[in-house]
């Protein structure tokens, strides 16, 4: 890992054992992009790297009698309007009403490891040598607004993490009307798009096309990272695959209104933009004052979307989620949402407590409905006080039950949200997000408390706190179950009112911050109706989330394949659910249930006390098997085998460190007739080691890999060994050792 400045050339060059970001100062003053990928040596001068033709009705800056024309040079954070007319990276309302800065670059300091951002999520190291960081500062001599770069390269995997920070040390107010977290220059366009797009109940499917000329795109102006569209883009080479290939990765560690995209000039550079969504944005600057842009990270592999992949997991696992639980085993927790919904009192409770205890079960979370007048959505949101009608111990006495059992318990809260009927609410209607004397829409009966408002935030820190302080939670599910309108808040004045949706996420991330503090064992899950707020920068605070409201099985493969494209296992809240299923009605079987569970945090949302006295014991052996292997299964390196949205089959396998045990799972959708014959080939094994495949047979890691297990099932052989059951919806997993 180093980083060198070439004074004389004005270039910078990050770089570790796997990658090269280098830069350099451009004749104008501004900062150049030069190049990004497989790791090269350096040498003083990359210059020839800088090609800035001046074409047909181009604009020119002069400098020094010399012309250039930004619109045909590749840059590091440009801005739209001084001879670029592509998208830039920065737009500032002056007092003048002019929008265009022009920062010039001043200079430059490298430091050791990573400066934390104030309020933000971000990546972080734990000692020194763990990365360097190069912060770039530019000046704008007009109106003393400086701009400085944060660069930081780590050790270890082809990361690149970016933001920006923008003082305004002049004598009047500006504002921020587009603050982008990375801008990269690539010099060509031979790139597949892949984004993860979906909706409630079918979050992050991978949606892949070819760059074109002009403007593509991902975003949410929702007020959170959304179902829809998740802050993470990836482009690869048309010829990369899940093993091979140049890929480029791209995450915005943030929870609110975000941009991510590429543009493509008729020259077929591609210009790709990551950031807070300029739309309904605008941020005041006083003097005197600063503002920091979320984190992004860029990953370069050349190993194919699986090293991208793996390079993303390893670093959010391990240096991104903070506390115990980062790198900790997941409890394996019961929820009762889907086995009673609002329908429940103490005693219902306890007795699915119990008999999840008698299964193994380490974990009871009671879901909505616990507090104030909630015995359904239209009611009681924001009154975070226990219902005595429901429980009449409280909290405190109702997870004292639970523990006296050996089980741990946890708690569901919604803290965003209130309903109007509720007293809080009652009390304080300016403390909800909408415009005065226009109508207020409702998501779900309920409003958005307006946390960009410090005193709101107080108070729901207050009411959750004293509940945990009186009570034994060792788990919190942190919901939010609506998109934000009307974000309007009575609290800011006219010129500020731009602020209110990313004000609103960093009142988010302040209350996370305190609990997290206050409460360092307790470990937090974020949930968003499901997978509507499942982003990077929530990671930072709850080390997992709940993947999507949707349940089954069948669904959960193609979600979590699509998660896991950016995401660890660790992160993905999976649950195995009552059938036929509450969101498709589909009925699966159990084994394949727990077999798509597994790779996950691993849990259940059923009642199972409604199961057979034979799938009860399939329970046990299940969370048994769980607790056997869930350090494999949750930390190891995964890889994506066989894609659910290009077939009748999916796979995927999980390795360890050494590649001594491996993991993997087969599933097939729907039966057919007299079927093909069929084989799995697995991935990340060695390929000169002996392995013990339960229950199959004895091969070494290169038959594993290169001729793979057979996978033909009873619909294509009556006869042999080891031939897997014929049906619907049938899954296989393959558990592999070391033979020594």
């Amino acid at each position: 890992m180093n980083i060198f400045i070439h004074e004389k050339t004005k270039t910078f060059h990050l770089q570790n054992d796997l990658i090269s970001y280098i830069m350099t100062v451009l004749p104008d003053g501004s900062l150049g992009q030069l190049y990004f990928g497989k790791r090269i040596h350096d040498k003083e001068d990359f210059s020839y790297l800088l090609e800035g033709c001046i074409r047909s009705h181009s604009a020119l800056l002069e400098d020094n009698g010399e012309g250039i024309s930004l619109e045909h040079v590749k840059q590091e954070y440009p801005v739209y309007g001084s001879s670029d007319f592509r998208e830039g990276a920065l737009e500032i309302l002056q007092d003048n009403g002019s929008r265009l800065p022009g920062f010039v670059y001043e200079s430059c300091e490298v430091t050791a490891g990573k400066p934390k951002l104030q309020g933000l999520p971000a990546t972080y190291t734990e000692s020194d040598e763990e990365a360097a960081t190069l912060r770039i500062t530019m000046k704008d001599p007009v109106n003393g607004l400086v701009l400085q770069l944060l660069y930081t390269v780590f050790a270890k995997g082809g990361v690149i993490a970016r933001s920006a920070e923008i003082s305004n040390e002049g004598n009047a107010a500006v504002s921020l009307t587009k603050a982008m977290s990375l801008c990269v220059d690539l010099p060509d366009a031979d790139y597949d798009w892949i984004q993860l797009s979906g909706s409630w109940a079918r979050e992050r499917y991978p949606m892949q096309h070819r760059l074109h000329q002009g403007i593509q795109a991902v975003e949410s102006l929702r007020g959170h990272s959304s179902h829809q569209h998740n802050p993470f883009l990836i482009l690869k080479r048309p010829s990369a695959d899940e093993f091979q290939g140049e890929v480029l990765g791209f995450s915005l560690l943030y929870s609110g209104n975000f941009l991510a995209q590429a543009q493509v000039d008729t020259y077929d550079v591609t210009r790709v933009l990551m950031g807070i969504h300029p739309g309904w944005f605008q941020w005041k600057l006083e003097p005197g004052e600063h503002f920091q842009t979320p984190e992004a990270v860029i990953v370069y592999s050349e190993n194919g979307l699986n090293g991208m992949s793996q390079t993303f997991h390893k670093l959010f696992q391990t240096r991104l989620a903070r506390g115990i639980w980062k790198e900790q085993p997941r409890p394996i927790l019961i929820n009762n949402w889907e086995a009673t919904y609002f329908d429940f009192n103490e005693e219902k409770i306890l007795a699915i407590a119990e008999k999840a205890r008698e299964c193994g079960v380490e974990l009871f979370v009671l879901d909505d409905g616990w507090f104030g007048s909630r015995r359904s959505d239209n009611a009681g949101l924001g009154d975070w006080v226990p219902a005595p009608e429901l429980l009449p111990n409280g909290i405190s006495g109702l997870s004292e039950k639970v523990t006296e059992t050996g089980m741990k318990f946890g708690l569901w809260f919604e803290p965003e949200m209130v309903n109007p009927d509720s007293d809080l609410f009652r009390a304080h209607p300016d403390w909800a997000l909408g415009i005065p004397e226009r109508r207020a829409s409702l998501s779900r009966h309920q409003r958005v408390l307006d946390f960009s408002r410090r005193e709101v935030v107080d108070c729901i820190h207050e009411m959750i706190a004293k509940i945990l302080r009186e009570s034994k939670i060792s788990y919190i599910k942190w919901d939010m179950n609506r998109s934000i309108t009307e974000c309007y808040s009575q609290a800011l004045p006219a010129d500020r009112q731009g602020e209110v949706f990313h004000r609103y996420i960093l009142g988010v991330y302040d209350l996370y911050e305190r609990l997290i503090q206050e409460f360092p064992e307790v470990l937090f899950e974020s949930c968003a109706g499901g997978g509507g707020r499942f982003d990077a920068g929530l990671l930072y605070y709850a080390p997992q989330a709940w993947t999507s409201d949707d349940t089954d099985a069948v669904e959960r493969i193609k979600i979590q394949y699509g998660t896991s494209y950016a995401y660890p296992i660790s992160s993905m809240g999976s649950h195995v659910s009552a059938v036929p299923n509450h969101q498709v009605n589909r009925s699966t079987p159990l084994k394949t249930r727990a077999d798509v569970a597994y790779f996950g945090t691993f849990g259940y949302e059923l009642d199972l006390n409604k199961l057979t006295a034979e799938e009860q014991e399939e329970v046990k052996a299940y969370t048994q098997f769980m607790k056997d292997h869930r350090s494999l299964l949750q930390f190891g390196t995964f890889y994506r085998l066989q894609s659910p949205f290009e077939g009748n089959e999916a796979a995927w396998m999980v390795v360890n460190e050494d590649r001594s045990e491996a993991i993997a799972a087969g599933y097939r959708i729907l039966s057919r007739p007299n079927g093909p014959f069929t084989r799995l080939k697995l991935a990340g094994l060695d390929p000169e080691k002996l392995y013990e495949v339960e229950g199959v047979g004895r091969y070494y890691g290169d038959e594993l890999m290169n001729l793979g297990i057979i996978t033909s099932d009873a619909t294509s052989c009556k006869t042999g060994e080891n031939i897997r059951p014929a049906g619907d919806f049938v899954s296989e997993l393959y558990l592999l050792k070391e033979v020594l």
